[in-house]
């Protein structure tokens, strides 16, 4: 799928700077999106925005279909009338999310906004939230497993009685009935997030930015996907996962990474026609204009790790749907612009199932320069039909990779980028916009130059990761010209 030259910026809305403790969907995520146009840039690629559940990451949320609470702007609420803006603003850090702080600031202001809503809100905007309670199917089974979720005290659904954990007609029903407030906050939050999220993306397009989504390939199994469809895991007798998923030992870790999500009963999704996929492939292009598929591989062959076992050691390899659901999607949505994760052990079959769609797959600088000249992330190596970046949201910042090198390692880096490495973040943005790769992002932390504590996520480690913000006169003008006149200089704006 060929495009024009493009090129753009990885960074997540939580990221961005701002009152609350958070990034969030409201004035400066626009100042993004004007910082954006000013560099001459023409994508912003983003992480899931899910609720997120476990350790606050976006690729474990509580649903595959929802939107997080915790980025929604506050400020617009106050200006429709929802809250009165009297709270007051605890103090936050400004260069890293405290998760717990930010929600126990924010979640009650979003249920207190409801309360308002339901009982002052104006005829308009009720018209217009009834619907979207009416016309998003997953909407009422996520509303419900939130509020049940609250209601049992956190527990993970397997642990709920067994009468609603196994989703029996009539206990749905009391339940329904029993918690309806909380599942009317759930729909409000959500039909606020929506939203405001399109508004942002609205005002992206509407000066030439496309937005690059994030499908994680797997779902947490404390989620309404798991709880609402059981039979498309691979769960026992008692609910619990049999296999969960993972990758072997590799670049990032001696004993493979042990990711824990269940792992999805092919054969079953076959049989509904992958309806599944279609609509959450559905609903992801909904918000974005381009997704990238997170571990790609797991479509040919997945790592299959026993649920018992505490390492991804012991895994195998076992094969996934390939084609079949692929062409099931595009039969539903016709042809779909796809960016492949094709990072880690990656086959022959893979491969081939990558070129059949011609998925472009993505090639990381910071892996180039370790193997000699046949290294596939060289730049003298790319073709078209890929997307170079310095680094995603694993990798650490390229300063902060570069500082860790061994002398012998960075000498290499120097003699192929033909720098002093006095400012390595720029010379490996200048290799990506020069390469013949269609498309070319980086990390904004490159954008900026910033070492390591600027890293997003360390794979395999389960706290402190997606914290990291940057401080309102982070992204200046002169980052904006410099990476405009690269831009610029190798046809890419």
């Amino acid at each position: 799928m060929h495009h024009r030259r493009k090129s753009g910026i990885l960074l997540h809305p939580t990221s961005l700077p701002g009152p609350g403790g958070i990034g969030s969907l409201g004035r400066e995520c626009r100042h993004f999106i004007d910082f954006l146009e000013a560099a001459g840039q023409s994508i912003w690629q983003i992480l899931p925005l899910g609720p997120a559940a476990y350790g606050n990451s976006p690729y474990s949320c509580y649903s595959a279909f929802g939107g997080n609470p915790l980025l929604i702007d506050l400020t617009a609420l106050v200006d429709e009338g929802d809250l009165d803006g009297s709270a007051p603003v605890p103090v936050f850090p400004e260069d890293r999310v405290d998760f717990p702080l930010v929600e126990n600031y924010k979640i009650p202001l979003l249920k207190a906004a409801a309360a308002r809503f339901y009982v002052h809100g104006d005829r308009e905007r009720k018209e217009e939230y009834w619907h979207f309670c009416d016309t998003t199917p997953w909407l009422h089974d996520y509303a419900l497993f939130m509020a049940l979720k609250d209601h049992f005290g956190g527990k993970s659904w397997n642990a709920w009685p067994k009468e609603i954990a196994r989703r029996e007609p009539a206990a749905l029903e009391k339940y329904s009935t029993r918690l309806g407030v909380a599942i009317g906050e759930q729909k409000y939050v959500q039909w606020q997030f929506f939203r405001q999220w399109h508004r942002i993306r609205e005002y992206a397009n509407g000066k030439g930015i496309g937005i690059v989504g994030d499908i994680p390939i797997f779902v947490a199994f404390d989620s309404a996907d798991v709880w609402v469809a059981p039979h498309l895991f691979k769960l026992d007798e008692r609910d619990k996962p049999t296999v969960v998923a993972g990758v072997p030992p590799d670049y990032f870790s001696k004993t493979g990474q042990r990711w824990g999500n269940p792992i999805y009963n092919w054969e079953a999704m076959a049989a509904e026609g992958y309806q599944w996929w279609i609509e959450r492939f559905r609903s992801c292009f909904a918000l974005c204009d381009m997704v990238r598929v997170d571990h790609f591989r797991g479509f040919e062959a997945c790592w299959e790790v026993p649920a018992r076992e505490k390492t991804a050691i012991n895994g195998t390899w076992v094969k996934g749907p390939g084609a079949p659901l692929f062409d099931a999607v595009f039969g539903a949505l016709g042809q779909l612009p796809i960016i492949a994760e094709d990072l880690g052990v990656i086959t022959p079959e893979v491969e081939e199932l990558r070129d059949r769609y011609r998925f472009p797959g993505m090639k990381i600088l910071q892996f180039a320069f370790d193997s000699g000249p046949g290294n596939p992330y060289l730049p003298h190596n790319y073709t078209p039909d890929c997307v170079a970046y310095t680094g995603t949201h694993d990798n650490d910042t390229t300063v902060g990779w570069f500082d860790s090198l061994t002398p012998q390692h960075r000498k290499g880096v120097l003699a192929y980028s033909g720098t002093s490495g006095r400012e390595i973040h720029w010379e490996l943005i200048r290799l990506g916009l020069a390469s013949v790769a269609d498309l070319a992002i980086f990390p904004l932390q490159d954008i900026l130059g910033l070492d390591g504590s600027a890293r997003m996520n360390l794979p395999g480690t389960p706290g402190g990761n997606w914290s990291w913000r940057f401080g309102a006169g982070g992204a200046t003008e002169k980052h904006a010209e410099r990476l405009l006149e690269l831009t610029t200089l190798y046809g890419r704006k």
